[in-house]
């Protein structure tokens, strides 16, 4: 997945009111769209290089995006907006080792009366359902987590995925860790036991569990490495 324009480095002042930043870009400060709703936890330091997107969309008040905060030298992807895009990327190029046994893929698509899932994989009679989660949590080195923050969105996914499973669908969780400094995945049990609960019961269930975390570049961020996890 690459970026449309070269990112443009800065210097995080703060973040406010969920979805605002305010960024040093040399001599100046520009407020700046921060797309993500999570807690993003360890990231917001007063002073962690930043690098944003500009948009030359006369219409948009906010110019600039929050992609990517540098925290203790390593990068980390906050757009949860281009999670979906980086594993699309994967899938298209069937870089996914294990799932490979498929025709066609499809997005958002429709489960039940309120539920989406971000990909519908098929092939003949065989359907696959993908539900993906963007991390960036580490509060311990070579560690990744999730959830962030009490997750009731994420809570609704699971259960929806065990529906499907009942209805003869294979379900996957993907855990796209939007870092370079991690080699394990845990849940954050502190942070959302319910949650954490939950899924540990749809893997005995048949859920799948993918872990992969990302390469970063100057052009943009793709799928890397398979992570090792624990539930």
């Amino acid at each position: 997945m690459n970026f449309k324009e070269r990112l443009i480095p800065g210097e995080l002042i703060k973040r406010y009111k969920r979805f605002f930043v305010d960024v040093k870009i040399g001599n100046n400060t520009v407020t700046a769209h921060c797309p993500n709703t999570g807690s993003m936890m360890g990231l917001l330091k007063k002073g962690n290089r930043v690098w944003l997107s500009k948009s030359d969309n006369p219409k948009r008040k906010l110019k600039y995006t929050l992609q990517i905060i540098e925290e203790k030298k390593s990068k980390v992807g906050v757009n949860t907006h281009l999670s979906n895009k980086i594993v699309f990327d994967a899938l298209n190029k069937k870089s996914i080792k294990e799932i490979k046994n498929y025709d066609f893929i499809k997005q958002e698509v429709k489960f039940g009366e309120n539920t989406r899932f971000d990909f519908l994989l098929t092939k003949n009679e065989k359907k696959y359902f993908i539900e993906v989660k963007n991390v960036t949590l580490s509060r311990n080195k070579n560690t990744a987590e999730f959830p962030d923050a009490v997750t009731s969105r994420g809570l609704k996914h699971l259960s929806e995925l065990i529906k499907a499973k009942k209805k003869g669908y294979e379900i996957y969780l993907f855990f796209l860790i939007q870092r370079d400094d991690c080699k394990k995945f845990i849940l954050a049990n502190d942070i959302d036991p319910e949650y954490c609960e939950l899924l540990k019961k749809a893997v005995k269930k048949k859920l799948n569990i993918l872990c992969y975390d990302c390469k970063f570049s100057s052009k943009g961020i793709k799928l890397n490495r398979k992570i090792e996890y624990k539930i």
